[in-house]
């Protein structure tokens, strides 16, 4: 018989795995011929930032990196580079997900810090390779919209799926293994 915490870990990698391909389908559908006059959120990455903080064990690297790889190459993006900027923030706030006593407020401004340098990260690397890019301002409501979108998707993603903290005995627990 399986051990309950490799099942629930193996269901919510999976769980991930089905979201990222549903919300990239949604964003590949033809829903309007014309450009988006206000641009949506960044969901794919509001959602591994908001899992990666409550159970990093559920949002490996080498299961992320391919999906935003796959994601970049679907929607025509520049290959790899928005997928290695994801990669890197994301380790920089596992290494912060064990302060689960934290408010709310910190971890918005974590996540929003993180956003922001990958946001300008992504810009600055564009321009040296003197890239066409999407104007600032278009960038930066984008980013706005995600900021906004944060805490509607850390809702969902603790009520809903019910992915929350760890608790101080599972701690443990996971540090000693199966």
């Amino acid at each position: 018989m399986i051990d309950p915490r490799s099942f629930r870990r193996w269901f919510y990698q999976a769980l991930l795995v089905l979201l990222f391909g549903m919300i990239t389908f949604m964003h590949m559908l033809p829903l309007s011929t014309l450009p988006a006059a206000f641009p949506g959120p960044d969901l794919l990455l509001l959602l591994v930032f908001a899992w990666v903080l409550r159970r990093p064990e559920y949002v490996p690297v080498l299961l992320v990196a391919p999906m935003f790889f796959l994601t970049d190459m679907l929607l025509l993006n520049p290959p790899g580079l928005h997928a290695g900027l994801v990669v890197l923030g994301l380790e920089f706030l596992r290494r912060r997900a064990g302060m689960r006593d934290r408010p709310f407020l910190a971890e918005w401004a974590l996540v929003a810090g993180t956003m922001a340098a990958i946001l300008l990260t992504e810009r600055l690397v564009l321009a040296l390779l003197l890239v066409e890019q999407v104007s600032f301002g278009k960038q930066v409501l984008r980013y706005l919209v995600s900021l906004a979108a944060y805490p509607l998707v850390a809702a969902f993603t603790v009520f809903v799926l019910r992915v929350r903290h760890v608790l101080p005995g599972e701690a443990e627990a996971l540090r000693q293994g199966p």
